[in-house]
């Protein structure tokens, strides 16, 4: 039986009806995109969206899970050209928070045929990550970020268990703790310098649980972003809580 979901566009934008159930076949000659780059965010790695990939590729997109080294914003967006490089076009472009910057940054090329946002910060031209978050109401998990002695940023296991995944069993808390990739703290102050979304269509999932990417600041972006979004009751991580309804609005961006 197929499902339906309802994607509320909280602003201008149009409301659509994702249905489920869909052949492959199908699916896929509904594309224009070819490609899926999926970005993942700080304290994570590409194994974050395991859990989608397998359902894209089942509506026939390629994808890659771009690997940043969450060492400056120069870099994670070189990382990525690199991936969009290696990709067929056209390419949906998705970031999961940090990523929802990198995306920012890197996604105006013209291969780029559409960005998802997920659970993601998407600061305005000229602003960093540090000064755009102070615009909202504070996010508890980021008091549980810890600086070690070369100036990367991890997440202690109190905030990965209480904030950034609480919502996950117990086992997959621990490997995502076990495989978090630490941030350049000097990354947060990095300054966007091209608005990839002011020129592209933009989707984007908000996590109305969210204690890392404010709620608020999110539904904030969607009205800016004219985007194209859903809303899920669940934590930062909604590509592991909710995998189908994110590879969905990724696969409604592909058309």
């Amino acid at each position: 039986m197929n499902r339906r979901y309802v994607l509320n566009t909280l602003a201008s934008a149009a409301t659509i009806v994702i249905s489920f159930g869909v052949t492959a076949a199908m699916a896929q000659e509904n594309l224009t995109a070819k490609s899926v780059v999926l970005v993942h965010g700080a304290f994570a790695d590409g194994s974050a969206w395991n859990k989608v990939i397998p359902l894209l590729e089942e509506a026939g997109l390629d994808v890659s899970a771009a690997q940043i080294p969450l060492t400056s914003l120069q870099d994670d967006a070189a990382a990525t050209d690199r991936a969009i490089a290696r990709s067929e076009g056209p390419v949906v472009l998705v970031g999961h928070s940090w990523g929802g910057v990198v995306i920012t940054e890197a996604g105006a090329q013209e291969k780029v045929h559409s960005l998802v946002y997920v659970s993601a910060f998407v600061p305005d031209l000229g602003r960093s990550v540090g000064s755009y978050i102070q615009d909202f109401p504070h996010a508890d998990g980021l008091d549980h970020l810890q600086k070690d002695a070369a100036g990367f940023y991890t997440l202690s296991d109190e905030g990965m268990t209480e904030h950034f995944a609480f919502d996950l069993p117990a086992d997959e808390i621990a490997l995502i703790a076990a495989t978090q990739g630490p941030v350049n703290s000097t990354a947060l102050g990095a300054v966007i310098s091209v608005a990839a979304w002011k020129t592209k269509p933009n989707f984007a999932i908000v996590t109305t649980q969210d204690r890392m990417t404010h709620t608020d600041m999110q539904r904030a972006q969607v009205k800016k972003l004219n985007a194209t979004a859903v809303e899920v009751e669940t934590s930062h991580v909604p590509m592991l809580t909710n995998p189908q309804i994110v590879a969905d609005l990724i696969i409604e961006a592909a058309k």
